[in-house]
Formats: structure tokens, sequence, C-alpha cells
């Protein structure tokens, strides 16, 4: 029964330790937020203010916060209460925040 419980508990312990690595930051190059930044700069959108919404890494935006393209990047990208927010668009949640 010990050596049950112990795998048992190993393999929860994997299960986490790779849920965990999945919800790690995304990684972005720093030719890619180059790229991102100098676009953001030419093409400015207006501020929104998201009451509630908390500007952190893996927070979802709401579906009708409009999300503005990068060309060539996959993300996209809003300007939150003067903050640019870098968003994944098929999860909605802020991959990135610029100050």
């Amino acid at each position: 029964m010990g050596k049950q419980l112990s795998s048992a508990a190993a393999g929860i312990l994997l299960f986490v330790g790779v849920s965990a690595a999945a919800a790690q930051d995304v990684i972005i190059q720093p030719e890619q937020d180059t790229v991102i930044r100098e676009y953001v700069k030419k093409k400015p959108v207006a501020s929104l203010s998201l009451p509630g919404v908390e500007l952190n890494i893996g927070t979802p935006l709401p579906e009708t916060v409009e999300l503005y393209e990068v060309p060539d990047v996959q993300y996209r990208y809003v300007v939150v209460d003067g903050r640019t927010v870098l968003v994944d668009p098929g999860t909605r949640k802020i991959v990135k925040v610029y100050d």
C-alpha cells in the first residue's frame, strides 16, 4: 500500500510540475520585442480603462476589448491605463505588459 501511495504522490507532483511549467511567462525574443515596440509607437491606439481588471501576466481581457494586430507577430496589443499590453488572441490572456 505504501508503495502505491508513493507512486501516486510522485505522479501528482509530476503533473503539478508540468502544469506550473506550462503557466510560465511567454518568452518574447529580443528581435520580436523590438518589432512590437516600434510598431506600437508608429500605430498608437486610444488608452482604455478597465476597472477591476489587473494588468498581470495571465489575466484574461474581456471579449469587449478590441485587440490590435502587430504584423508578423502572433500576439495582439491594446493600451490600458496608458500601458501597452500584449495579449494572446486565442486565450485573450495578457502575455506581457510594457511600461
